[in-house]
Parts: C-alpha cells; sequence; structure tokens
C-alpha cells in the first residue's frame, strides 16, 4: 500500500513540475517544440508511467519509469532551483519500486 501511495505521489508531483517548468518558467521558449518534446519524453512520460505502474502494483514498468527519468532528473536535481524535486520524484519512483520488491518478498 506504501507503494501505491509513494508511487503515485511521485508521479502527479513530476508531472505539476513539468507543467511548471514548460508552461509557467519565464525563461523557457514557448515558440521552440524541442523543449517541449525532451521534456515530455524524460519528465511527463515516465511519471505517467509510474503512476500506471503504481497502481497496477508492477515492479518493472516503475523500475523502468526510475530508469529512464533518472538523467534528467539528475541534471535538474542538481540545479539551485524549485526544479531540483525531479531528482527527488525519481528517488522515489526508486523507494516505490523497493517497497513493491520487499512486499512481494514478505508475502510469499
Amino acid at each position: 500500500m506504501a507503494s501505491r501511495i509513494i508511487g503515485t505521489i511521485a508521479g502527479l508531483s513530476s508531472l505539476l513540475l513539468w507543467f511548471s517548468f514548460h508552461f509557467m518558467n519565464p525563461y523557457n521558449d514557448l515558440i521552440g517544440i524541442e523543449p517541449f518534446f525532451r521534456t515530455t519524453l524524460l519528465l511527463a512520460l515516465p511519471a505517467c508511467l509510474a503512476i500506471y505502474a503504481a497502481w497496477r502494483r508492477k515492479k518493472v514498468p516503475m523500475l523502468i519509469a526510475f530508469i529512464w527519468s533518472f538523467p534528467l532528473s539528475l541534471y535538474t536535481g542538481l540545479t539551485q532551483s524549485m526544479y531540483s524535486f525531479f531528482g527527488i520524484t525519481c528517488l522515489f519512483y526508486l523507494t516505490s519500486y523497493f517497497l513493491m520488491l520487499l512486499s512481494e518478498r514478505t508475502n510469499k
């Protein structure tokens, strides 16, 4: 149950941060399609996958969401802005994965 809550909150938080990063960022170029495509591919889609994995209690998609979002989350996580929380949400994907793994092993 905890893995479901953590994974869902992390995914929703990532989606909210992505929305803010792309649509409310004063330094963002709203005309260019490349930054939108890149952030959607590397931040928003893994967040959707994490929400799906959390609700279906699927370990592999949660691990894929972590690995998929890790490079850009690490990059933004090392900045001094509110977008450094992408690093935290990515770590919550991994935490949710380990909790799923742990609950599976304790139920056997």
